[in-house]
């Protein structure tokens, strides 16, 4: 007995052993993480470099430390142009917040009826609802063109964001519904027990319980939002509407005359919405993703 009680002791012993004379392997494994992060994070690296090198500098030295630091890039950006980038700034603040709120109301509602409600077509409408996520963007341009163009919204930031509140986006749908079935069922036949609607249920019990998928459906559309560069194209001609992706497009010049310091510069501060967006957001993006789908 006291054999058979000291062998799981010292096979243990014996593997502690082993992790010490091997250190090399976990050197070897952090070496090729960081190898690999600074090959992957070198284009960005380089381009907030090159926002602080002189013009004639920028593409004759490749190097990540400027001979001469200079902030003519930040302010010819910022300025240079005939509209400040602060009014494209703030065209895709509206849109990213007013694109957010759209799909977190319509979303949530729509994935709360397929996922908790019984009705009359529900598989069925959610098959479409899915089949729907598999049709590119370019496939519905030219009907959608159509009906904004005779609802006079061209050239507004209606066609950006009205689709948003009647739940054109069928991936958020799909990732609530997921996380939704996820909650116990019981919650919510006890709530109906106690005289709850389905909206009170929704109000009340879903939403509070389902922080973290919201979140990640919120990070993930302003990503999308502020990014995208189609939609604006389409539907935006007014330069004092732009928003950030359309306005890096004024500095290039087809003639040549391109203004490379402002497209860096402004590049950067582009990028600091979301990445700060991921610093202070990142516990729940990563929940929001991990838990959907899972039985609890």
């Amino acid at each position: 007995m006291l054999e058979t009680a000291a062998r799981p002791t010292s096979e243990l012993e014996l593997g502690d052993i082993g992790r010490r004379k091997n250190p090399t392997r976990g050197l070897m494994t952090h070496a090729v993480l960081v190898i690999g992060s600074l090959i992957t994070l070198y284009p960005l690296l380089w381009m907030l470099s090159a926002s602080f090198k002189p013009q004639n500098e920028m593409f004759a030295n490749d190097s990540l430390i400027p001979s001469h630091v200079t902030f003519d890039g930040y302010t010819s950006g910022w300025h240079g142009l005939s509209v400040g980038f602060d009014t494209f700034f703030m065209n895709s603040l509206v849109i990213s917040a007013l694109s957010i709120l759209g799909n977190l109301i319509a979303c949530s509602l729509t994935a709360f009826a397929f996922a908790r409600l019984q009705f009359v077509g529900r598989r069925v409408l959610f098959g479409i609802m899915l089949l729907t996520m598999m049709l590119p963007f370019h496939v519905t341009l030219i009907p959608q063109y159509v009906l904004f163009f005779k609802l006079g919204w061209v050239n507004t930031i209606l066609p950006l964001v009205v689709p948003k509140f009647l739940a054109s986006d069928a991936f958020f749908i799909f990732l609530m519904v997921q996380f939704f079935r996820s909650i116990p069922f019981e919650i919510q036949e006890s709530a109906m027990i106690d005289g709850c609607n389905p909206l009170q249920i929704y109000r009340h019990i879903i939403m509070p319980l389902s922080l973290p998928v919201m979140a990640t459906a919120a990070i993930f559309t302003f990503i999308f939002t502020w990014s995208d560069f189609f939609g604006p194209l389409v539907y935006l001609s007014d330069v004092r509407k732009y928003t950030v992706a359309l306005g890096l497009t004024t500095f290039v010049d087809s003639t040549g005359q391109s203004n490379w310091n402002g497209v860096f510069a402004m590049s950067c501060l582009a990028l600091v919405p979301v990445f700060l967006l991921f610093v202070f957001f990142q516990r729940y993006l990563i929940e929001g993703i991990a838990t959907s789908g899972l039985k609890r």
